[in-house]
């Protein structure tokens, strides 16, 4: 999660709450133009205040978001370490890449229809009617909805819902529980529909219900009414690989928070899906109706917004309303055809700030604790999971699969779906908070609660949040948002950050600048802290305290509860990822990963600092920079390639942090150079157009990063920003991403890196075929000889100290033989 989100709410607490106070609220279509003018201005202060004290351009496309980094340092990476390590990623985009074929069905074609359903399943989106044993038809022909595994709704051509009642069914102007049937097998290619304890029954001809249904044949039918629904506008057969173990393609995401309509008990608008569909899930939130809410206000820079998602969606999604949902299940999707195979979603919290927030959601189980929010996150990706999979046509059909080691991972990407992955990204993560300096957890409290949400299947995590913990000091925020959020760690430790002057040997690895090292308006200051200390019921907070000049490091490192956790981590074989920490607590994280040896360590969204990235891949971690605008990436890229490791395979992610209240790209424009034109051909070869849902169109060159949908056209974007000679380039890197993690994560199995680019490990022949038998699987000879340099469809090439040796499979990924190359 980016520092966009803190910075948001503390402002709309700070300056939001002093619109709600003075500001007449307005329908947006009914103000006057004095109110207009009025309303322009207060926007233009803000986004005048907010380029000059927070930065938000210059965070959002820095290669680092934790520290002062300008790109005007000096860097410790030499010009000749430079060339060479751009030398060696130029050489792998060389190598000859893994073959891929297209499914058998089309990206349109989610579930394969048959005259009559097999299966309970089968029926999903599908138009049929009920029809006798023998197969004559006895009643009209529905479109059958799937809301979960098994369970439809029947909406029929006038646009109702067939619906079960006391004494019998009714045609419903709206989805209910009641018109929701669960269809269960009463017999080859016979089913029963059950809505509650009411079953459907045929009585002289007619629909109705009783306690017992009639055995109906589901028979495929033709001209049924679509159920409303967004579109992919992706054409084409999505690719998989030639074989289950083979080296992937496709791109990777290591930072997105797909469940964050559950964070802050409400300040997120919509939800990923809704088991009524989309015109459920795309709603606004009832505080929002009116067209003006502080927090969106200050997020956009606009005074109000319409309301109305589905199926206008005339001011949302955008990149600039954060408020609102941006990976519904049809975004999703469309980024997976597009050519997205690994993607992580992180469960999220922030507990002071969820109990500060004004406009929570009137819900019993919103406690605001960090570890209730993130089970019921996972428990709703399982869901989410669910329905794509009823969507598909039965369990484990769907896209979207959750994954809990590279091996598994790496099956499902070469099935042509895609691989998620839980994580882990909260202030408070285990309960491990502090309270002036004294520990609200041991480390059999973390071991307990590293247990039970590796049992949810998290297998990534960072420490740190936005405050300090009883793990690690925070690297902070700066600006007016650092007074907020340091004012929230006051509220949560008892203490401020401990931010003293420092001076990086690089000049640029340093924690967040505070905006007291200069004087900073004492009405300012005191709306902020009012504004917090009012909502929170306190008459008044201490004095924030006067921090030396810039630059500034946090005092607070890494603790010896934070050092066990790591240990743990390692010994779990989970994803660290270090971004949020202080410099210091950082440094001392990598030290330790260091002397364990373990290269389960990734950045997901440029919260690391500068130092921090060759040490990441020195230790064969993996990194994927904030996403942001297309142009800012295309640099950040550009840095990353010198820091490049010659001794593993290199791939580059992204973090797009969408709806984690982080900016996503904007619009280069209509008339910026080589814009990106639609169609276009995407990974693997289908057809991607401009996307469209409901009433609404959109184009990336005007819209920029609306919704997470949008992605594949962003990355397309990327390679015409990064011109003739480098969008070929990016284009690779991004598309061996997925690739790139995965071996990471295998290295953090205990998987030695491969033969070829470290030397050291390369047996002899005979040796080498020892090791290597017949029959044995791939897992088995990844742990017996290590990573492969190459993974070809059924072989594996590996290096030993007289020449090459390849591995050949069987189908069903079994040794069949060792050939010996010279």
């Amino acid at each position: 999660m980016g520092n966009e989100w803190v910075r948001h709410l503390g402002l709309a607490l700070g300056v939001g709450g002093i619109l709600v106070a003075g500001a007449v609220v307005v329908n947006p279509s009914e103000e006057t133009e004095a109110e207009a003018v009025v309303f322009r201005d207060t926007v233009d202060q803000r986004r005048a205040v907010r380029d000059a004290t927070l930065g938000d351009a210059k965070t959002k496309n820095a290669v680092s978001r934790s520290g002062e980094a300008d790109g005007e340092a000096d860097d410790p990476t030499t010009p000749e370490q430079a060339r060479q390590r751009r030398a060696y990623v130029s050489t792998q985009r060389s190598t000859r890449a893994p073959q891929v074929e297209s499914q058998v069905a089309t990206a349109g074609d989610v579930v394969t229809k048959v005259r009559t359903a097999r299966t309970r399943y089968e029926a999903a989106g599908g138009c049929y009617t009920l029809a006798s044993k023998n197969g004559d038809p006895i009643a009209d022909d529905f479109h059958f909805q799937a809301t979960d595994l098994g369970i439809y709704l029947l909406y029929r051509a006038d646009r109702t819902f067939l619906s079960a009642t006391a004494t019998g069914v009714t045609n419903a102007p709206s989805p209910s529980p009641a018109g929701e049937w669960v269809v269960r097998r009463a017999g080859k290619r016979l089913f029963t529909l059950t809505s509650g304890n009411r079953a459907l029954t045929l009585t002289e001809g007619n629909l109705s219900t009783g306690p017992t249904g009639t055995p109906f044949r589901l028979v495929e039918r033709s001209g049924c009414t679509p159920y409303p629904e967004a579109e992919t506008n992706v054409t084409g057969s999505p690719f998989r690989g030639k074989t289950a173990f083979q080296e992937v393609t496709g791109y990777a995401d290591a930072h997105t928070h797909l469940m964050a309509y559950e964070f802050l008990g409400g300040a997120h608008c919509g939800r990923p899906w809704h088991r009524y569909g989309v015109a459920y899930a795309l709603q606004d939130c009832a505080d929002h109706m009116t067209g003006v809410n502080p927090l969106e206000s200050v997020l956009s820079g606009r005074p109000s917004h319409d309301p109305t998602g589905w199926p206008t969606f005339k001011d949302w999604p955008a990149p600039d309303s954060l408020t609102h949902e941006g990976t519904y299940w049809k975004w999703l999707e469309r980024a997976w055809l597009g050519g997205q195979r690994l993607f992580v979603n992180l469960l999220v919290e922030n507990n002071q700030l969820c109990r500060l927030y004004p406009f929570k959601r009137d819900l019993k189980d919103v406690t605001c604790d960090d570890m209730d929010t993130m089970e019921r996150e996972a428990k709703a990706t399982y869901a989410l999971q669910d329905y794509i999979d009823a969507q598909y046509g039965g369990p484990g059909q769907g896209f979207f699969r959750i994954v809990k080691n590279p091996f598994e991972a790496r099956r499902v990407i070469n099935d042509g779906k895609l691989a998620v992955i839980l994580g882990i990204e909260t202030s408070i993560p285990f309960g491990c908070t502090m309270k002036l300096d004294v520990p609200a957890c041991s480390p059999e409290q973390i071991d307990a609660q590293l247990a039970k949400v590796h049992g949810w299947g998290v297998r990534q995590m960072e420490l740190v949040n936005k405050f300090d913990n009883a793990l690690s000091g925070v690297a902070g925020d700066e600006g007016a948002v650092g007074v907020a959020v340091n004012s929230a760690n006051f509220l949560e430790t008892g203490s401020y950050w401990n931010m003293l002057h420092c001076a990086p040997a690089d000049g640029e690895s340093a924690d967040k600048t505070q905006l007291t090292s200069v004087p900073i308006d004492a009405q300012q200051q005191d709306a902020l802290f009012g504004a917090i200390a009012t909502i929170a019921g306190l008459n008044a907070l201490p004095a924030l305290p006067l921090y030396g000049p810039p630059q500034h490091c946090n005092q607070r490192g890494l603790t010896t509860l934070g050092k066990h956790l790591i240990n743990r981590l390692a010994q779990r074989k989970m994803m660290f990822d270090p971004d949020h920490m202080s410099w210091k607590a950082r440094n001392a994280a990598l030290d330790q990963v260091e002397a364990l040896g373990y290269s389960g360590i990734l950045s997901s969204h440029s919260w690391s600092t500068p130092d921090a990235y060759p040490r990441i891949y020195a230790l064969g971690g993996f990194v994927a920079p904030y996403a942001g605008d297309s142009a800012g990436f295309v640099e950040k890229w550009r840095r990353h390639l010198t820091w490049a490791d010659s001794r593993y395979y290199f791939g580059m992610g992204f973090g797009a942090d969408i709806n984690g209240l982080g900016a996503q790209g904007d619009p280069r424009g209509a008339g910026a150079p080589d814009p990106v034109t639609y169609p276009f051909t995407g990974l693997g070869g289908v057809t991607v157009d401009r996307n469209h849902a409901g009433e609404r169109t959109w184009d990336i060159n005007t819209d920029g990063v609306a919704h997470y949908g949008l992605y594949p056209d962003w990355i397309r974007d990327v390679q015409h920003v990064a011109g003739a000679g480098d969008g070929p380039k990016i284009a690779a890197d991004l598309a061996r991403g997925a690739e790139a993690y995965l071996q990471t994560w295998e290295r953090a199995q205990g998987i030695k890196p491969d033969s070829c680019r470290n030397p050291s490990l390369q047996r002899s022949p005979r040796a080498f075929t020892r090791a290597v038998r017949a029959g044995m699987r791939t897992t088995d000879v990844l742990r017996a000889v290590g990573q492969p340099y190459r993974r070809l469809g059924a072989t594996y090439t590996y290096c030993t100290t007289q020449g090459r040796a390849k591995v050949r499979f069987g189908t069903a990924g079994k040794v069949r033989k060792v050939v010996r190359i010279r």
